[in-house]
């Protein structure tokens, strides 16, 4: 219900700006905004955006629709699709869907292929005259065998009976398909049916591995038929598939064709078998020859006229289907307009906007439960809160080298298997975090360890960047030094030097970092020099007059007057870690929101792809929300000269 709801009100709000918004221009004089009195004539632009916005809302929400408002449309139009892919190798013998006859287009293409290797023997100079003239009989008796297969006398009356069979099968079809009672199934059947479709579950249902913790998408679009039109279509579809089978195993063959086609290949083998190594040219288009011939033989052809009949019947059968669908069409049309639901083997998926623009509510389901432990993807949540011994922070922050410089050694074991500590060997446990303090929260999961790989390579690009940008502005030879070296590796795209650092620094964090490290570093330094270079000599003379040093100007009129270049160039550097940093993880990870994308990908997880791009641009949003608070708030001169 609350679908139904959503949607009229989404459609009425959207309509009613449309219908607003294009009085509200008619009625202005003036643009308030350009002064242009003939840019608000006639609300052409609010047409063009809300008829986007419009398609835009359809587009997400009509799969949506569909389950609020049709919920077993799916199911039914799995059943439809049951019965197209059935008829589609039928339909597909005949000019119905396409332009002629399967046999006419076999036959055009067959003559082309013999024409083209005709010719190539001609022109060949690694051919012998003689062998040519034996090659060019055995195209000439190729081609013979197409009349053999089209000429209407020679149909043999087993093979005209077999297709007259074939053709009363598709009229009973569809005689039987246009009663109401089609297929008669029994009450047993019937509870049968219905205990498989409860067991099966809804359309687009999320269920979690209990064993594994993981999410997984069991069922794509229900495939047991679960209304009495789904049953007729999917007992036709039976039928269908055995209709279709028999026909595929008739073979127009009549005995002048066995006998011309055995001739042809006794004769190729016995020519091939008495050619030397260096005739190899010749014996390779024999080859092709009886390719050919062998193509001809296993084809559907048959005399022009032969198939009309079941041409006529399976339109008949199709143009039944079509009607028994009703309303069904429409809903097909309207609510699936990106695709519709095709069925492919034992399973149906839904090809349209359903499918790669999943509705909110089943998105925000997913993170809810990829951010729990107990549930996660791969055994690992989004984020989620751990309480971890202060000690493994403090034995993470501190390098175990701070022992190893102390004087004295470490202690030994008595003989009684006793250690007992000295000073160097309680630091050392302090280092490594051997020791037990307060418990405190840490987040972990994909979304931190995506976020601390770009914080940190951001970091350590700003640490260097920065410094080593505003010696440049400050030096000639700094910057004649270091700027071919920087502007040498900056064009160079961050992926070329992912498969490197990767192989050489590992798939862990330290290779990402590193990476992250190299991006941020050169956006870090060409901002740094542009805001050092920038600043204004009559700043600089001024600071002098007044008796400050270098130290003092550097501090005081430098630094502040490349802080708005700083950060400027921060917020550039976390878009490109960003865009790294995911693809890094798509190449090499077991973690982090690359990681995520790149697994639901290859499973077609529609909804974790736009969970992760969802939370790609919530975080890139916050840092830039913040980098623009912390310009605002503590560089108020930006701007001002």
């Amino acid at each position: 219900m609350l679908t139904q709801i959503v949607t009229f009100l989404i459609f009425f709000a959207v309509i009613g700006c449309i219908l607003y918004g294009r009085r509200l221009i008619k009625t202005e004089k003036i643009d308030a905004v350009f002064g242009n009195p003939e840019r608000a004539l006639g609300g052409t632009h609010w047409v063009i955006v809300g008829s986007s916005f419009l398609l835009l809302v359809w587009l997400y929400y009509s799969w949506d629709i569909a389950k609020g408002f049709y919920p077993k449309s799916a199911n039914e139009l799995c059943q439809v699709a049951k019965v197209n892919d059935s008829l589609l190798g039928l339909k597909y013998q005949f000019p119905i869907e396409e332009r002629e006859l399967k046999s006419t287009s076999q036959i055009k293409k067959e003559n082309k292929n013999l024409k083209l290797i005709l010719e190539e023997i001609k022109s060949s100079e690694e051919i012998s005259t003689q062998h040519k003239s034996i090659l060019e009989g055995f195209i000439i008796k190729t081609n013979q065998l197409i009349p053999l297969l089209t000429n209407e006398d020679l149909l043999e009356n087993e093979t005209k009976q077999k297709i007259i069979n074939i053709t009363s099968k598709i009229n009973l079809l569809t005689e039987n398909f246009q009663k109401p009672d089609y297929p008669l199934e029994t009450e047993q059947e019937l509870n049968k049916r219905l205990q498989a479709v409860s067991e099966e579950g809804g359309w687009g249902i999320t269920k979690v591995n209990a064993g594994s913790g993981s999410i997984e998408n069991t069922l794509e679009v229900p495939l047991v038929p679960s209304t009495n039109r789904g049953l007729k279509f999917h007992a036709a579809a039976q039928e269908l598939n055995l209709i279709s089978e028999e026909f595929f195993k008739l073979r127009n063959h009549n005995p002048q064709f066995k006998n011309k086609i055995k001739e042809i290949k006794d004769s190729v083998k016995t020519f091939r078998k008495d050619l030397n190594d260096s005739e190899e040219v010749a014996s390779t288009y024999a080859k092709n020859i009886v390719k050919i011939a062998r193509r001809i033989e296993f084809a559907s052809i048959y005399p022009p006229n032969a198939l009309d009949k079941m041409q006529s019947a399976i339109v008949k059968f199709d143009n039944a289907q079509l009607k028994a669908q009703g309303g069904l069409r429409f809903i097909d049309i309207f609510l699936f307009p990106a695709g519709t639901i095709v069925a492919s083997g034992s399973s149906c998926s839904e090809q349209g906007s359903g499918r790669w623009l999943p509705k909110p509510s089943d998105t925000f389901n997913k993170f809810i439960l990829m951010s729990k432990p107990s549930v996660g993807y791969k055994d690992i949540p989004l984020l989620w809160i751990q309480m971890v011994d202060l000690s493994n922070v403090v034995g993470f922050i501190l390098p175990d080298w701070i022992a190893d410089i102390l004087p004295g050694e470490y202690p030994i074991h008595t003989k009684d298997g006793v250690v007992e500590q000295n000073f160097k060997g309680k630091v050392l446990k302090v280092v490594t975090g051997d020791f037990n303090l307060l418990k405190i929260p840490v987040p972990y999961g994909h979304i931190w360890d995506s976020f601390m790989r770009v914080f940190l390579g951001l970091v350590f690009g700003i640490i260097i960047g920065v410094p080593l940008g505003l010696f440049m502005g400050l030096n000639r030879f700094a910057k004649g030094f270091f700027d071919p070296l920087i502007e040498l590796y900056r064009p160079v795209p961050p992926l070329a030097w992912a498969p490197l650092i990767i192989s050489v620094l590992g798939i862990d964090n330290t290779g990402k970092v590193f990476l992250l490290f190299m991006v941020s570093l050169s956006i870090m330094i060409i901002s740094a020099r542009a805001g050092a270079s920038g600043t204004q000599l009559s700043k600089i003379h001024a600071a002098h007059s007044l008796g400050a040093s270098k130290k003092q100007i550097l501090r005081y009129v430098i630094f502040p007057n490349s802080l708005p270049e700083i950060l400027t160039g921060i917020r550039v550097a976390v878009g490109m870690c960003w865009g790294t940093l995911v693809a890094a993880e798509f190449l090499a990870g077991t973690t982090g929101i690359g990681f995520v994308e790149n697994v639901a990908k290859k499973y077609f997880q529609y909804e974790v792809i736009w969970i992760t791009i969802f939370i790609m641009g919530m975080l890139g949003l916050l840092f830039d929300i913040t980098l623009r608070k912390l310009i605002d708030k503590y560089i108020p001169w930006r701007g001002k000269g």
